[in-house]
């Protein structure tokens, strides 16, 4: 059974420039208690993605007419792509679906305490009383690993260190008991000891909870601790999609493997970093045919250029879109 599917989904966005694609026809789906890492450099689509299953994308965000996601609850399926006023959004806002953002500073209201909202979105997304509602905000402080839970809920964001603060939002974003968890970097502004806590919360949390979890990163150390499947994005493209295992060590699109080779190697400490050679394009400049092209050190004359390639089988739930794979060629 799926929690939600994602087909066709594309979005542009007004600019002064012009009209500009921000993410160009991804499609997948996630399974409860089911973690997909979606990953790729900064400006590859990953977080509009992410914000447009809560249609959180600004006004000037324009869908394509068959652009399509469906929330499957115990309800019933939920069309989010219809849902118009913000009394609807409710169910996929805060209710069934809760987001984890980058920073949590920026995140949490600064004039309120962390509890006050905590509650807050309580009252909104249930039916419970302030009591009720201060009392598991307290729990899910505990549960997430913060000392004397009742002291930290009367404080405010900017009292609280940065991996408590990333808990606080983490224990926030839980309390209404969501379908699906969408954490958005949670790990990035982390110490490496906060960060496998918050990464062995995440996956108590899968296990105990059993939602779904939509963890973006450009992490792929991260990945592969956390997920059960990775989907790779560039230039609002999904490439690459399978699990996790079989992509690292299988990976076949050349940028996936840009991404893997440019990891630091703990083996050879004296090997040189290895960079994909240039710079992501600009949405304004977008490139014609595979959007890699421009970067790939395995083009294929003018078919690369020319030719959005088609998805390809590439192993067992392993598909890629790129032409040397079609060419029976190893990316």
């Amino acid at each position: 059974m799926s929690l939600i599917d994602v087909r066709n989904l594309t979005l542009q966005f007004d600019t002064d420039e012009g009209r500009i694609t921000a993410v160009d026809n991804v499609s997948f789906s996630l399974a409860p208690g089911e973690v997909m890492g979606l990953v790729g450099e900064s400006g590859s689509g990953k977080s509009v993605t992410a914000k447009a299953l809560m249609k959180l994308n600004a006004r000037n965000g324009h869908y394509s007419d068959d652009s399509q996601i469906t929330l499957h609850l115990d309800s019933g399926p939920v069309d989010v792509m219809s849902l118009k006023r913000p009394r609807d959004m409710a169910v996929i806002r805060g209710g069934a679906i809760s987001m984890i953002f980058q920073e949590p500073m920026a995140s949490f209201a600064p004039a309120m305490t962390v509890g006050s909202q905590m509650v807050e979105q309580l009252l909104i997304h249930s039916n419970m009383n302030k009591r009720q509602a201060k009392e598991l905000s307290i729990e899910m402080l505990d549960r997430v690993g913060i000392s004397d839970a009742s002291t930290r809920f009367n404080q405010y964001a900017f009292e609280m260190s940065g991996g408590m603060r990333q808990r606080a939002m983490i224990a926030m974003a839980l309390s209404t008991k969501p379908k699906l968890l969408i954490a958005d970097e949670p790990t990035t502004a982390l110490d490496v000891t906060i960060q496998a806590q918050v990464i062995d919360l995440m996956k108590d949390l899968v296990d105990e909870f059993k939602m779904g979890i939509i963890f973006i990163t450009h992490d792929l150390g991260v990945v592969a601790q956390t997920a059960d499947k990775v989907a790779v994005m560039y230039l609002g493209r999904m490439i690459e999609q399978g699990p996790v295992r079989e992509v690292i060590r299988n990976p076949r699109h050349p940028y996936t493997q840009g991404l893997i080779d440019a990891l630091p190697k703990l083996d050879d400490l004296g090997a040189p970093l290895r960079a994909i050679p240039g710079d992501i394009p600009s949405p304004l400049e977008r490139p014609s045919g595979c959007v890699f092209h421009t970067r790939c050190s395995q083009i294929i004359g003018d078919i690369c250029k020319t030719h959005l390639p088609a998805w390809a089988d590439t192993g067992a739930d392993h598909r890629t879109a790129c032409h040397l794979c079609h060419q029976g060629a190893s990316a």
